[in-house]
């Protein structure tokens, strides 16, 4: 009695597959033509969707990016909250928020419905920007300037949360963003003298 043997390197004799049924290749035509939908929608919902926001990234230190920030706080500062400077900026101007540990710096007050250019960077770990209760969520890194456009459409009080643990002091780590209606336009003198102060700042009086 003669037995074959037969390895994995072998080719087994005979016919052993048959053509793919028509059903078969039904399914496999449909898979693939979702696999291409998906991928299409990729860059359609970047440009689209809203999801992710376009912007710029540069390299950066976080001396030359604290700087810059200082630079700005000397300019546009109007108050300050627990020690932490109150800047608003212009619309149409380039704002900078740092991230180091356990704060962020400084607070921003800004006019709704004005475009700025917001710039993210890290002094010293990797921290999480998460603007609460709106769900928008940034990895912040040392080392990386994000330049983000940005127009605020509702006013109110926002809180500025680290998302990325960074140390023992992680859940103090909570930042502000005012943002406040334009303020009204007014033709006579009077009118424009008895407004606030903080609301001729808002309105890019510069």
């Amino acid at each position: 009695m003669h037995t074959e043997t037969h390895t994995g390197l072998e080719s087994p004799k005979g016919v052993w597959w048959k053509p793919a049924h028509a059903t078969e290749k039904l399914w496999v035509t449909i898979a693939f033509a979702w696999c291409m939908v998906l991928f299409a929608m990729m860059p359609l919902w970047h440009w689209k969707g809203g999801q992710n926001p376009s912007g710029v990234r540069a390299r950066t230190d976080p001396q030359s990016y604290y700087k810059r920030v200082n630079e700005m706080v000397a300019q546009y500062r109007v108050g300050e909250d627990k020690g932490i400077p109150i800047v608003a900026p212009p619309p149409g101007s380039d704002i900078y928020l740092a991230a180091m540990t356990f704060q962020w710096t400084p607070i921003l007050k800004l006019q709704k419905g004005a475009q700025y250019t917001l710039h993210l960077s890290s002094l010293d770990v990797v921290h999480g920007f998460s603007l609460y209760p709106i769900n928008v969520n940034f990895m912040v890194l040392p080392g990386y300037d994000y330049g983000l456009r940005v127009t605020p459409n509702e006013s109110g009080d926002f809180r500025i949360i680290c998302n990325e643990f960074c140390g023992i002091g992680h859940h103090t780590m909570v930042g502000r963003v005012i943002v406040e209606d334009p303020p009204a336009v007014t033709s006579s003198k009077s009118s424009t003298e008895t407004s606030s102060p903080l609301a001729v700042a808002l309105g890019g009086g510069r």
